[in-house]
């Protein structure tokens, strides 16, 4: 974030941040691209240890009694090293700690939180199936009430962390004759008997987050482990939305960033008939451009931050989170792929990390719901939001800012054509 912007306390976090991100090995990072390490325990453990993830929870459970903004901030710092690194350190302590810290128990937040927090856990959220992705009221994975438990059989896929996580925050219907939206409950579900990783994916980038497919065979889950009310997943839902996004957004520009480094240094260094190639404006403005697209996703992630941090209304905060995620993901590629344009040929081999980069940012438009999802929701909100606002007649109506603004001409269905005698 801008530190301009920031506290004290919260450039301290910063800090602590970027050295804890300079600590990370190189090996572990190259080995994370290979799928040599299946999922970074190691880098969990030690950011519990440094008292760095879900820094905006209660300190009673493990956080820092911080806000968003430090939360966009310290996710931003961690996107540095990659992005699937990003992606499970946000998951379990973004994600799932939400889910729990907003809607569960306190013996849940004991058992659970803390110690994910403090990195002796891990988690992962269960929520995209086989047969959809978007469509979440459209789950199949079913919870069937046996008395003192719920026997639990279905099936999720593309779940960062299937790999290595301990327990699983899962989605499944309870209620199939309900309305979708009533229909699903939310559980914590422990790694035990008849949960299966059956399927590791080969992924184009963000590899090493143990991400794959998870079946689900008559497990036993407690009653005791509902998060939230039953069939009150879509509360859990609505909420998690938030980390899900706007988490996804600040760690975007994280992963962008280092691309954007590297080809200012690249492009500062190498000679081209008989120039330092930074004075040919076609380079030169495409650094200038992936600066400005930088600076402008990371304003948009601050203002929503602030819209969450302040309460605002919460079809606003659904708008500003939605078209942060698809802004700032579609403007951090544009990003990347300005500065590997910048470096030619060289830029298009792992003799630099900018091709990674490349291959890890492009999940970001995809996963925790993709650009089209994001422009639906926007344009649905924008449209109540001027109708509510417009209702109020307390702005200007510029419509009638006009030479000619009679309603003479203002023809929106054949209604109006008839009454106005066409």
């Amino acid at each position: 974030m801008f530190e301009y912007m920031l506290t004290k306390e919260q450039i301290k976090i910063r800090d602590d941040v970027r050295d804890f991100v300079r600590g990370i090995p190189r090996q572990m990072i190259l080995d994370m691209d290979t799928d040599t390490i299946k999922f970074p325990k190691e880098f969990l453990r030690e950011a519990g240890q440094r008292n760095l993830m879900g820094c905006r929870y209660p300190k009673r459970w493990g956080g820092r009694d911080m806000d968003w903004v430090t939360t966009c901030m310290i996710m931003e710092e961690v996107g540095v090293i990659g992005y699937e690194f990003a992606c499970v350190f946000g998951v379990g302590a973004e994600l799932v700690c939400d889910a729990i810290i907003l809607h569960g128990t306190d013996e849940q937040k004991e058992k659970y939180v803390k110690p994910l927090l403090r990195g002796d856990l891990f988690a992962a959220e269960c929520l995209t199936e086989p047969r959809g992705g978007s469509d979440f009221f459209g789950a199949t994975t079913k919870a069937e009430d046996c008395g003192d438990y719920y026997l639990l059989n279905g099936q999720k896929r593309f779940i960062v962390g299937a790999e290595g996580a301990d327990f699983f925050l899962v989605y499944a219907k309870t209620h199939p004759d309900a309305k979708p939206q009533d229909a699903i409950t939310c559980f914590i579900v422990d790694r035990t008997e008849g949960v299966e990783v059956k399927y590791l994916y080969g992924l184009m980038g963000c590899r090493g987050g143990g991400t794959g497919r998870i079946i689900f065979k008559d497990v036993k889950v407690s009653k005791a482990n509902v998060v939230g009310k039953v069939q009150g997943a879509n509360a859990v839902f609505n909420t998690m939305m938030i980390p899900e996004r706007l988490g996804t957004a600040a760690m975007t520009i994280g992963a962008a960033r280092p691309a954007l480094e590297i080809a200012t240094n690249y492009t500062s260094r190498r000679k081209a008939f008989g120039q330092v190639i930074n004075t040919f404006e076609g380079v030169s403005f495409q650094i200038a451009e992936a600066v400005m697209l930088l600076d402008a996703a990371r304003a948009m992630a601050y203002a929503t931050a602030r819209a969450v941090d302040e309460r605002a209304d919460m079809n606003l905060i659904r708008r500003m989170v939605s078209q942060s995620k698809k802004f700032i993901t579609e403007s951090c590629q544009k990003v990347v792929h300005n500065s590997m344009q910048v470096m030619g040929g060289i830029g298009y081999t792992n003799v630099f990390p900018v091709e990674r980069i490349y291959r890890d940012v492009r999940l970001a438009s995809i996963w925790t719901g993709t650009s089209e999802v994001m422009s639906m929701i926007t344009a649905h909100e924008w449209y109540r939001e001027y109708s509510r606002e417009k209702a109020k007649q307390k702005t200007r109506d510029c419509e009638m800012d006009a030479p000619e603004a009679s309603d003479d001409e203002k023809i929106y269905n054949d209604e109006d054509m008839w009454k106005k005698g066409w």
